[in-house]
């Protein structure tokens, strides 16, 4: 046989590479190889990148810098399904490195990857893609990303997976979208509860938990709560709560629970169930903080219902809840500090609480958490409304420096409530005294800056429940306190604007600080609100008439009424109707002004001039609170009256004290006339004598204007002195005034007063009544358009009534000014027709009459008569 030649192998061809093996040991070698166009090759370096990556963060940090991140995405959406599914891997695990995140946003990859979700994609691609998803939605720029992409529903399906790391990664990353109200939104219209509740049954503590978790966001909202509810889903929450070897689940599923019982459908459901007996076992035997917070949670939710806090109540819940205001945890005492405010609705619990719990909540005040803080106040708060007794706890368990401590916390809603429980309280005068000596109005300046409403409101009741006495309203003024409470009246809340005008309405009680709350354009204010038919309320209407109390000028020329309790006082004066918004200039600058052909100021004024003393002579009188010398008429200023009004003038600084001229008797006007014309005479006896006074007079009156303008520029400006009136003041003291009858009384002072300006007038002669001409004489001989009422001899309705009332007001006699229409005004008068019969046993109420002042003085017209018409319109 022949020897067998072994055939040689054939060459390759020449074009084609030979296989090469290397053995990589540098990261950087297999980044570059991202770049092959080689499939296997991609597969393999992804594969070790995989498992470079599992290794730690630096290592990913290092992956990072070598540039590893921007091939790999592209590799996401390869052809091949294991180099697809190892870049899918490595995602996974890159992306809970923060700046991998970054650079996987700026790369917008987020469409790739949860493109992975697809239903035909492998179960390790979906356990990876989501990892990736759940680590991205941790930062909202990616929330954004993943919802914008539609990644909300491919998660949902994945919740229904068979693998539980999907599960897991899946309800990670949903948790994290429903933090965003319009992922929650969308989660419903993908009925995404009934998968979430089947999680409840997995056997992975880490997916109930997360169930749990989410259930407890999007049970925020009313429509989840319904979709739960329907599902099935209280009853699973309960079995937990039952269920002791899930004790871990029942933070979370009392968390659940509590938001649930928002809804009455809800509550009706749980008291079905035993639920509530549930919840209180829980608060009552847990030692876990957490969940003790949250069955208190849940308790404070359920008491909102009237059964729930009768069952509460019955079951004790009251002594569970002081128990847990013991807690180390503040977020256990917070939440029982809020089922403290919500049973103190029940009036048995509040009972309960007065003498076991506000102890507790007064301590709780002093806590440095500013939350505890709010809790406890709001508690009080709630139990000390309308609670005299409660209130009084309060107080006795040293809680008003901790709750005017209060006031000045760092959060609104403990401010708003400390001020509730210190108006509360306030409702006692022992305990408002109290309050005050704690400082009260210093501290509750503060509030009154605040820019919250709530703050605000309750700062301002705080006011008008303490400013009740003068000391408190003047320390309030002293400290700067009635700016902040003027600047409230602007506020465009109501319940703001309505506080803000009873507080200004109390504190208006003193003339003093009127004055200031005024100066700081209260007034104006109010009366700007009160035209307004939105804004105005009967506390801004109160607190402006209040105001115009202490300007009764103002108020007749804005009303034209006043009352019989605003009583005229001196420097009061009748400028005339003025419309809303039109400011009333004082006296004294309307005393400066040029003569004009307007109305004359009427002033009342019974004081003699302490600057520019009046000076009486026969035939001239001299007006020297303008400084100026003016002549009068004979048929003015008569020589026997001007010898009677020296007496008269120095007699009025007593006015009041009829018996200070023991010599007088009452006998009469006559009487008195006489007796003081005849002690005048006495000095005028000899005429030398009499000349030389009269010379020394005038000197001293023509020299005045110069003083005032040297010597005394900065004296006080004083109203200009009426003589006249001073002696109207002293006569009807003596004459009138000793007048038992009420009726007799009126009857004689309109007879005064109307012989005073000019005596009756015939109805037919009234247009003949040529009082004008004398109204302008007097203006002109003044050298002013302000007039003292006193000199004034024709007066028409408006000058009678003016009087009417000043005298009036001067002897206690009590009656109304009210102005009409073209010159009228009137006095009503309220007196007791014996002859009208009242209910058995009471007296007929008095009955309304107008005076007459200028046809028949004296006569007194019944309100609603055709002749009191007459005499106010016609």
């Amino acid at each position: 046989m022949g020897k067998k030649i072994k055939k040689e192998a054939e060459p390759p061809p020449k074009d084609v590479f030979d296989p090469l093996t290397i053995e990589s040991k540098k990261a950087a070698t297999v980044v570059l190889m991202l770049k092959s166009p080689e499939e296997e090759i991609l597969a393999k370096a992804c594969e070790a990148i995989y498992r470079f990556a599992l290794k730690g963060e630096e290592n990913k940090a290092t992956l990072l810098e070598l540039g590893a991140v921007e091939p790999l995405t592209k590799l996401l959406t390869h052809e091949d399904k294991i180099v697809r599914r190892n870049a899918t891997m490595i995602f996974g695990i890159l992306a809970s490195n923060n700046d991998v995140k970054k650079l996987l946003r700026e790369l917008d990859v987020m469409s790739s990857v949860i493109a992975q979700l697809a239903p035909e994609e492998e179960v390790v691609i979906h356990e990876f893609a989501s990892l990736c998803l759940a680590n991205m939605s941790a930062e909202y720029t990616s929330k954004v990303q993943i919802f914008e992409y539609g990644g909300l529903e491919p998660l949902i399906r994945l919740l229904s997976s068979p693998d539980p790391d999907v599960k897991k990664n899946s309800i990670e990353c949903i948790y994290n979208l429903v933090q965003d109200f319009q992922c929650r939104t969308t989660l419903q219209e993908l009925n995404a509860i009934p998968p979430i509740l089947e999680l409840l049954k997995s056997e992975y503590p880490i997916i109930q938990l997360l169930a749990l978790k989410t259930l407890g966001v999007i049970t925020n909202d009313k429509e989840s709560r319904a979709m739960l509810r329907d599902n099935q889903g209280l009853e699973s929450l309960i079995k937990i709560l039952e269920t002791k070897e899930l004790n871990d689940l029942h933070i979370e599923a009392l968390s659940v629970v509590a938001n649930c019982l928002e809804d009455m459908d809800t509550i009706v459901m749980i008291q079905q169930t035993g639920g509530l007996k549930k919840l209180l076992t829980f608060a009552e035997n847990s030692s876990v903080p957490d969940i003790q917070k949250n069955a208190a949670r849940a308790i404070t939710k359920a008491a909102y219902d009237p059964e729930n806090r009768k069952f509460f109540h019955e079951q004790e819940v009251e002594k569970c809840l002081v128990t847990l205001l013991g807690s180390d945890n503040d977020g256990t005492k917070i939440a029982a500090s809020q089922a403290i405010s919500a049973m103190s609705e029940n009036s048995s619990s509040k009972d309960f609480f007065n003498n076991q719990g506000i102890p507790q909540l007064v301590q709780l005040l002093r806590s440095d958490n500013e939350e505890v803080r709010e809790a406890a106040a709001l508690a009080l708060a709630n139990l000390t409304t309308s609670n005299p007794a409660n209130a009084s706890a309060a107080a006795e368990a040293d809680g008003i420096d901790p709750l005017i401590n209060t006031l000045s916390s760092k959060r609104d809603g403990a401010i708003a409530n400390a001020a509730t429980v210190l108006t509360n309280m306030a409702m006692q005068e022992a305990l408002r005294v109290s309050i005050q000596s704690h400082n009260i109005m210093q501290a509750i300046i503060g509030p009154l800056h605040s820019a919250n409403t709530v703050v605000q409101s309750k700062a301002a009741l705080a006011v008008s429940a303490t400013a009740c006495d003068y000391e408190a309203r003047a320390e309030l003024k002293n400290a700067g306190g009635l700016e902040p409470l003027v600047h409230l009246l602007h506020s465009k809340n109501e319940e703001v604007r309505r506080h803000a005008s009873w507080a200004v309405m109390v504190c208006a009680n003193d003339e003093v600080v009127a004055m200031e709350l005024c100066r700081l354009g209260a007034a104006d204010i109010l009366e700007e609100i009160n035209v307004s038919l939105s804004r105005k309320n009967k506390f801004s209407e109160a607190a402006y008439n209040k105001l115009l109390n202490h300007n009764l000028s103002l108020k007749y020329s804005q009303t034209g009424h006043l009352s019989s309790t605003n009583i005229i006082t001196d420097g009061f004066y009748d400028y005339g109707r003025i419309s809303h918004g039109t400011k009333l200039l004082p006296l004294k600058e309307l005393s400066f002004q040029e003569l004009n052909d307007q109305r004359a100021i009427l002033l009342i004024n019974s004081k003699p001039s302490d600057v520019y003393p009046l000076s009486n002579m026969d035939d001239k009188s001299s007006d020297t609170a303008y400084g100026r010398s003016i002549s009068s008429s004979s048929s003015l200023r008569r020589a026997s009256k001007e010898k009677t009004r020296k007496n008269s003038c120095h007699f009025s600084a007593g006015v009041g004290s009829p018996t200070e001229e023991k010599s007088e008797t009452p006998s009469g006007r006559n009487s008195v006339l006489s007796k003081s014309s005849t002690k005048e005479k006495g000095p005028r006896k000899i005429r030398g004598k009499k000349e030389e006074e009269k010379v020394k007079e005038e000197e001293e009156i023509l020299s005045a204007p110069k003083m005032s303008g040297d010597g005394s520029a900065d004296k006080e400006w004083c109203p200009p002195s009426d003589p006249d009136f001073c002696l109207y003041v002293f006569e009807v003291t003596k004459i009138i005034l000793p007048i038992t009858n009420m009726k007799e009384q009126i009857e004689a002072l309109a007879k005064y007063v109307a012989e005073k300006m000019g005596g009756p007038i015939l109805k037919e002669k009234l247009q003949e009544f040529s009082w004008e001409l004398h109204i302008s004489e007097l203006k002109f001989q003044l050298k002013s358009n302000i007039i003292p009422i006193g000199l004034i001899k024709k007066g028409t309705f408006y000058h009678r009534a003016l009087l009417f009332k000043a005298l009036a007001d001067k002897i206690g006699v009590g009656c109304s000014l009210v102005r009409g229409e073209y010159g009228r005004a009137w006095n009503e008068v309220k007196l007791m027709d014996k002859s009208r019969k009242g209910l058995i046993g009471c007296l007929p109420p008095p009955e309304t009459y107008i005076v007459d002042l200028m046809f028949h003085p004296g006569e007194l017209m019944k309100l609603k008569s055709k002749e009191a018409d007459l005499y106010r319109f016609l």
